[in-house]
């Protein structure tokens, strides 16, 4: 058996006390009791709504092989017989363990932060590593305390690449993920107005993202967005923390990296990347400059991972947008269709003009309509009003004709757009996809955008559950 952990490696790596007949080994961790598989470890984390540990007869039924549970726990487990690793707590336990698989790892590790496309970047990243070696990448978002110790800990030991994106929404909490992850080269995509509620200005956003560097291992690499005003920040920042080598990327003349020309569609583009000399010609498999730019720091990533260069650019062609971040949905109404574009995971002040900037590219066929459907953008802070007012720039540049709101921060985006754009606002997400299930017709591209929070996906899945889908097609948000 190819085991993720014999139970002997768990036992030592996590300091734990066996109860009960160990298996040999798992096959793998989890800590969802709901879609763990045969043969993995259910670690029962406590968190702030729910305690694992409540769960560990599910996991059992569900295939688990074994439990991770905290000594304090025990009683509260009653008479539940099973194969257990005991432990003093059991996150702790997990960062133990994610640690321990960083250090019997040979591979190239690559962390990823940034206000805007760490998740677009790495799974990028992991795209176009993937046909050159054994890949492993944070599933989804999982960049938090949790997040990126299950990620390091589900790594299996023969891995060339590991890809890490490491989140925050305040400070410190970036500093003791990279001292997990260790990484070779560390990426910071951008610096923007997320967060905002937890942050007096920008360059305290780009100190606390700076903290990244902190954890790159001697050596290593650091990769930062030329184009960024805190430019000079980061690199301060990278050199402070004893990084090595210091890489830019972006239009910036300077940029190590360059983006030299760029030619957008409505599905795919054409970057132009000055690299050592040389100017490349790239094919991106989905839309957008700020797509290009990423594209730019995957392209270094990989270069100063080892990679091979040719066989990087060969498959950013080929590269798929993510559910929520830019898939594109062909829904058919009547005799027509519509295109989706689900760009519902999550919004800021960057991203949301990025999306408007798509949307201003697309080009639906006569009678069509460009339609934003925007929600609230969460963790602004006082700063809610100003940033949801000044949407209405991009949206009347971009020359988008209706607009549809909801949310009571979208009511200041409202007040704020001329008289020429034709505004629906409701003030609750369910209202608003109860509008737009009657109110799209044939021809639309219609563009939903949001934060997470909202629950904009609510809006997305009804226009899916209502009219057939024919296609999916690319073109990331």
């Amino acid at each position: 058996m190819n085991w993720l952990w014999t139970s002997s490696d768990l036992l030592a790596a996590m300091n734990g006390r066996p109860v009960g007949n160990l298996p040999e080994g798992v096959v793998g961790i989890s800590i969802d009791s709901r879609s763990i598989s045969n043969g993995e470890a259910f670690f029962a984390i406590k968190g702030d709504r729910v305690d694992g540990h409540d769960y560990a007869g599910l996991a059992l039924a569900n295939g688990a092989a074994l439990l991770v549970v905290s000594e304090g726990k025990i009683p509260a487990l009653g008479r539940l017989i099973a194969p257990m690793i005991v432990v003093d707590d059991v996150l702790e336990a997990l960062i133990r363990l994610g640690c321990a698989a960083r250090d019997r790892s040979a591979a190239k590790v690559i962390a990823v932060t940034g206000s805007v496309g760490k998740t677009t970047t790495k799974e990028m990243l992991r795209h176009v590593l993937s046909p050159l070696g054994r890949v492993h990448a944070s599933v989804a978002s999982f960049n938090n305390h949790w997040g990126v110790p299950l990620t390091l800990a589900r790594m299996p030991e023969a891995t060339d690449y590991g890809i890490f994106e490491i989140g925050m929404n305040h400070p410190d909490e970036i500093r003791p993920l990279t001292k997990m992850v260790r990484p070779h080269v560390a990426v910071v995509t951008s610096i923007a107005a997320a967060h905002l509620g937890n942050f007096a200005s920008l360059d305290e956003i780009a100190t606390a993202k700076a903290e990244i560097f902190e954890g790159v291992v001697n050596g290593g690499h650091a990769i930062i967005n030329h184009d960024s005003p805190q430019y000079a920040l980061l690199e301060r920042a990278a050199a402070a923390a004893g990084v090595s080598h210091v890489h830019s990327f972006g239009a910036n003349p300077k940029s190590e990296f360059r983006l030299v020309e760029f030619a957008g569609g409505a599905d795919r583009s054409v970057l132009w990347a000055g690299i050592g000399g040389r100017t490349l010609e790239v094919a991106i498999g989905a839309p957008g400059r700020h797509i290009a730019e990423n594209a730019l720091a995957v392209i270094a990533a990989a270069k100063l991972a080892g990679a091979d260069l040719d066989l990087v650019l060969a498959s950013l062609a080929t590269m798929q947008p993510e559910k929520g971040r830019g898939l594109r949905h062909r829904l058919k109404v009547g005799t027509a269709y519509l295109t989706l574009i689900d760009e519902s995971y999550n919004a800021n002040p960057a991203s949301m003009r990025a999306a408007i900037s798509l949307l201003r590219d697309a080009e639906p066929p006569a009678g069509g309509r460009r339609v934003a459907i925007l929600g609230d953008m969460l963790e602004m802070g006082e700063h809610a009003a100003d940033v949801h007012a000044a949407l209405a720039e991009p949206i009347v540049e971009a020359g988008i004709a209706d607009v549809w709101l909801a949310g009571p921060e979208m009511a200041h985006l409202r007040d704020a757009l001329p008289p020429e754009v034709s505004v629906v606002y409701r003030e609750s997400i369910d209202d608003l996809s109860a509008y737009a299930l009657g109110a799209v017709v044939p021809g639309d591209v219609v563009m939903v955008k949001s934060s997470k929070g909202t629950g904009c996906v609510r809006i997305v899945q009804a226009l899916l559950d209502t009219y057939p889908e024919e296609t999916v097609g690319t073109g990331e948000v």
